[in-house]
């Protein structure tokens, strides 16, 4: 997961995704030689456009672990268990530039739907 996000320590991390767990958050991975090769965190959100939905907020290959099918498996198995849990849909979000991952998605049926705004706020 760090691959994915290197901007939080290992402590922020680690203390982060506990909280994130109480609130439903759920990590997934394939397993290589001992080690996470490719990692999903997700939660469940019902939402009043698309339903009740599996929204994949993390979903991170290790680079050396790429163009096996790790990160192929790891979506089957969310789709199936979204599926098991009553989901309408599966969502996601991926930063513009990751076009490996776009290229993926949109060959496992995701859609482009949507382009997703942020502000960074300012706290006083």
């Amino acid at each position: 997961m760090y691959a994915l996000r290197p901007h939080l320590l290992e402590s922020e991390f680690i203390s982060k995704i506990k909280a994130f767990q109480t609130r439903g958050y759920t990590l997934v991975f394939v397993e290589e030689d001992g080690r996470a090769a490719s990692v999903a965190g997700f939660r469940f959100i019902d939402h009043l456009l698309y339903g009740k939905m599996l929204y994949i907020d993390d979903l991170s290959t290790l680079a050396e672990c790429r163009e096996k099918g790790h990160g192929s498996r790891l979506l089957d198995w969310i789709f199936d268990y979204a599926k098991t849990q009553s989901c309408d849909e599966v969502h996601l979000d991926s930063g513009h530039h990751r076009h490996d991952a776009h290229r993926l998605y949109l060959n496992k049926g995701f859609r482009i739907i949507s382009h997703h705004f942020a502000k960074k706020l300012v706290q006083v």
